[in-house]
């Protein structure tokens, strides 16, 4: 049962959701919460509460759940209810629908109940969604690529030759992925100025994030299995927002043969709550055109694409806020499904809770580029911060802000965002 596609129902919850709130009960994303007493466990958000699933499983509420290990809505990770698989996935989300939507009885009118399951969003600490095994990071939005390629080879040899033929990704680090809200260090490495002989060390001097998105899977796979490209999302659990910040002048330097390396793996940023493929399920919209064909593992049919407005901003440590980018997922030239089968065609596993991000998101336009190696094109175009600063790459103070959504007609659904501030090197 596709969920999502339930949008023609006008669905409406007894919990009060402002218009332009990212958590309608369309959504109902996934995360991992605590409060001052009580800790880590799995929540879904609606509006401006928390749903404690701990609570509604104590209170007798998923005893129809097609299972009877409710012990999941009591980790402090989403993994073992994720690993549940894609039958309890859908049960759950089509048992939260019932029970908070506007016609249902049941915990609406049970006041005492109320207070035990749902927790303001302002008196909750967010966490890591999920335990993550593993982390891939593609290069799949060919405006970006194309744009980076123009700067360090020239529009003739903008992308490189395999490009077009699959979707390039390199492996990252899983142990310095953090949730939003997270501070992160500014990275020191080895770099090399143009006219230097010789590398220096210290600490980053062109400090950039990545407006990307993630995928999560929810599927364990063995060695030597492949994941068809038609059965793709059967794996995939849902999205997050994904900053991965990015240290140009290292990675410049170090990337020549294996690709990035501290450039990269000192931190990524991930939004905390997990918007279901379900929730997603009715703003899927088709990719762009592949030329040439790709080979045969790589054709999908279908609408593999997924229409969501992203925006990235940069807020001074004056408190001085500018929206540099605006851009959209749609734009990806390899979709998730084409991702995952070229991942595993290989016959690599797959483990519950892995990520893998998109890749810098750019759009057709300047104003849509997901970089600051792009939108200032390696510092040539300063940005005009409202505190009257500029802005070539990220200074020590400033924090990055990325938000998306989904809009289709009165039904929104969305991430939140994902933050984080710029420290001072250690």
């Amino acid at each position: 049962m596709n969920l999502g596609m339930d949008m023609g129902k006008n669905m409406e919850s007894w919990v009060e959701v402002d218009p332009n709130s990212d958590f309608s009960i369309y959504n109902l994303p996934y995360g991992i919460f605590k409060t001052k007493s009580s800790e880590f466990r799995p929540g879904v958000r609606i509006g401006n509460f928390i749903i404690d699933l701990s609570q509604l499983a104590e209170l007798g509420y998923f005893d129809s759940l097609p299972t009877t290990d409710l012990s999941v809505f009591y980790e402090s990770v989403l993994n073992p209810f994720i690993a549940q698989g894609r039958d309890h996935w859908t049960a759950t989300r089509k048992r939260l629908i019932e029970l908070f939507r506007k016609e249902n009885e049941d915990l609406k009118k049970n006041k005492d109940h109320q207070k035990a399951i749902l927790v303001k969003v302002e008196d909750a600490e967010m966490g890591m969604p999920v335990e993550v095994p593993d982390y891939t990071d593609f290069y799949s939005s060919i405006e970006h690529a194309t744009n980076v390629g123009i700067m360090f080879r020239g529009k003739e040899n903008a992308l490189m030759p395999n490009w077009k033929h699959l979707p390039v990704g390199y492996h990252g680090r899983a142990s310095s992925i953090v949730v939003s809200g997270t501070p992160i260090h500014r990275p020191k490495g080895q770099t090399k100025a143009d006219d230097a002989d010789i590398p220096s060390f210290g600490p980053s001097k062109l400090f950039d994030f990545e407006l990307e998105m993630a995928f999560i899977t929810g599927v364990n796979t063995d060695l030597g299995e492949s994941i068809p490209v038609e059965k793709a999302e059967d794996y995939i659990f849902g999205m997050v927002l994904f900053n991965d910040w990015s240290a140009r002048d290292i990675q410049k330097w170090e990337y020549v043969p294996l690709g990035p390396f501290l450039g990269k793996n000192f931190g990524s940023s991930v939004s905390p709550w997990i918007v279901t493929m379900d929730a997603l399920a009715p703003f899927r919209v088709e990719g762009p055109k592949q030329d040439p064909e790709p080979l045969d593992y790589l054709k999908e049919k279908g609408n593999s694409n997924v229409d969501i407005r992203l925006q990235a901003s940069i807020i001074t440590s004056k408190g001085a806020e500018k929206v540099i980018s605006n851009t959209n997922f749609k734009y990806m030239y390899w979709s998730m499904r084409q991702q995952l089968a070229h991942h595993t065609v290989n016959g690599c596993n797959i483990r519950v809770g892995d990520i893998y991000a998109s890749g810098t998101i750019s759009g057709p336009t300047e104003d849509s580029y997901g970089s600051l190696l792009e939108l200032t094109w390696r510092g040539s175009k300063p940005i005009s911060m409202p505190d009257g600063t500029e802005r070539k790459f990220l200074q020590d103070g400033d924090t990055l802000v990325m938000k998306g959504y989904c809009q289709k007609d009165d039904i929104r659904v969305g991430f939140g965002e994902v933050s984080g501030k710029v420290l001072p090197a250690k």
